[in-house]
C-alpha cells in the first residue's frame, strides 16, 4: 500500500519523530536525567514516584498505550478512560502483532470519532490481515484515512517516543507485549527513560476472583516477550487478576455512564453492542444497557498516575511454559503487583466520574 502524507515508516522519515518531539517539548519542563535512583538491585531508572511527581512539575505524565484493542471490549473502555485522565498525555498508541490492520483501523476510527486525531498510531510487525469482534463498528473504515501520523513499525515508534522525551515515559501495556520485547531487543537503553505498567498475570486467584490460578490471557499469548519485559532493567508494575479481574460496573454507576452525554460514551456503547454480537467466550452475555463486562485494562491505566486505590507488593515473579505467573524467589524478577483493593467501591466511583467527564 502506498503511504500517504499521514502514514510514515519511521525507518525512512523523520516526520513521525518530529511530531513526537515537538509534542513533548511543548508541555514538558523537567529532564529525565533528574529521575531518582531505584534501589531494588537495578540501575538508576525512573520509578513510579518519579512519574507521579510529573503531575505537579510538568502537569502530565507522557504515556504509550500498547494494546490488543478489538479482542476484548475492555481495551476500548480503557482507551476512552485514558483520554479522560487529565494526569496523562497519550504520546503513542501501538497495536498488537495480530490483526494489525483491524486493530489500527478500530483505534483510528475511535480516536477520530472522539476528536483525538492528533494521537500518533503504530502498527506491530506481524500478521496484519483478519477481522475481530468489533468489526461491525469499524465497517469499511481503514486507518489510511486517519489524519494523525502512523508508523508501520511499532517497536521503532516506541523507541523514538521514549528517547525523544525529556521526561520519563510510562508504558501502559494491556495485551501481550511483543512490541515491548522487540523495542528492548533493539535498544535496551530505553529503560533509562521509561517504566512499565501492565495488565498481566494471576498470583493467588484466577478469573472472577476464583480459584484455580490460571494462565492469564495476556501472558499466555506472549510468554517469552513478557519474560523479556520483566527481566529488563526498569521498574515493572502490574495489575494481575487478583485486582483487575473483579472490576465491573453495574447499577447506578453503569446507568450514569450509559445515559451520559459526555463525549465518547455513544461511541463506546456502540462498540460494546457490536462486540457482544460476535464474542464467543462469554458463558452469559450481559445486557449492554445495565452492566459492563470485566474492565481489566482500566486498572493498568489508573496505575500510570496513581496507586492510591490498591495495595502494592513487590514480588519475585517468573512465568512457566504454560503461562502461569509464579512467585519464584530463586529465578524470578522483582515486579510491583497490585494485590488487593483498599476500597473497590471508591475506585468504581472514580472511574465512573472520569468516564462521564468531557475530553
Amino acid at each position: 500500500m502506498k503511504l500517504s502524507r499521514r502514514q510514515f515508516n519511521l525507518g525512512s522519515t523523520a516526520s513521525f519523530a518530529s511530531a513526537i518531539t515537538s509534542s513533548f517539548h511543548s508541555n514538558s519542563t523537567c529532564c529525565a536525567q533528574n529521575a531518582s535512583s531505584k534501589t531494588t538491585g537495578k540501575s538508576s531508572v525512573p520509578t513510579h514516584r518519579d512519574t507521579f511527581a510529573l503531575i505537579k512539575s510538568a502537569g502530565k505524565i507522557p504515556v504509550i498505550f500498547d494494546t490488543d484493542i478489538g479482542g476484548d471490549i475492555d481495551d476500548t473502555w480503557a482507551l476512552l478512560y485514558l483520554l479522560k485522565c487529565p494526569e496523562l498525555d497519550l504520546k503513542l498508541l501501538a497495536t498488537d502483532a495480530r490483526l494489525g490492520d483491524y486493530r489500527t483501523s478500530l483505534a483510528a476510527k475511535f480516536l477520530t470519532e472522539v476528536g483525538r486525531q492528533d494521537v500518533p498510531l503504530a502498527i506491530s510487525v506481524g500478521r496484519r490481515d483478519g477481522k475481530g469482534n468489533q468489526q461491525d463498528w469499524v465497517g469499511d473504515y481503514h486507518y489510511s484515512s486517519y489524519e494523525g501520523p502512523i508508523s508501520e513499525d511499532a517497536a521503532d515508534a516506541i523507541i523514538r517516543t521514549i528517547k525523544t522525551s525529556p521526561v520519563p515515559v510510562t508504558l501502559i501495556c494491556v495485551g501481550a507485549v511483543p512490541n515491548i520485547s522487540e523495542a528492548l531487543r533493539r535498544d535496551p537503553s530505553i529503560c533509562k527513560n521509561a517504566r512499565f505498567v501492565g495488565m498481566h498475570g494471576a498470583i493467588h486467584v484466577g478469573y472472577g476472583g476464583h480459584l484455580p490460578v490460571v494462565p492469564e490471557a495476556n501472558v499466555r499469548n506472549g510468554i517469552e516477550p513478557l519474560r523479556d519485559t520483566f527481566a529488563a532493567d526498569w521498574e515493572c508494575s502490574i495489575t494481575p487478576l487478583d485486582t483487575c479481574g473483579i472490576v465491573n460496573l453495574d447499577g447506578d454507576r453503569y446507568r450514569t455512564i450509559y445515559n451520559s452525554p459526555a463525549r465518547g460514551i455513544k461511541e463506546l456503547m456502540a462498540n460494546y453492542r457490536a462486540w457482544l454480537t460476535r464474542v464467543r467466550w462469554l458463558n452469559a452475555k450481559p445486557n449492554p444497557t445495565t452492566k459492563s463486562t470485566t474492565l481489566f485494562d482500566l486498572v493498568a491505566v489508573t496505575m500510570a498516575y496513581s496507586e492510591d486505590f490498591m495495595e502494592m507488593e513487590t514480588l519475585s515473579l517468573s512465568i512457566n511454559d504454560t503461562g502461569v505467573t509464579l512467585i519464584n524467589e530463586v529465578d524470578g524478577h522483582d515486579v510491583r503487583c497490585a494485590m488487593r483493593w483498599k476500597n473497590l467501591d471508591k475506585y468504581k466511583d472514580h472511574i465512573t466520574e472520569r468516564l462521564t467527564s468531557n475530553l
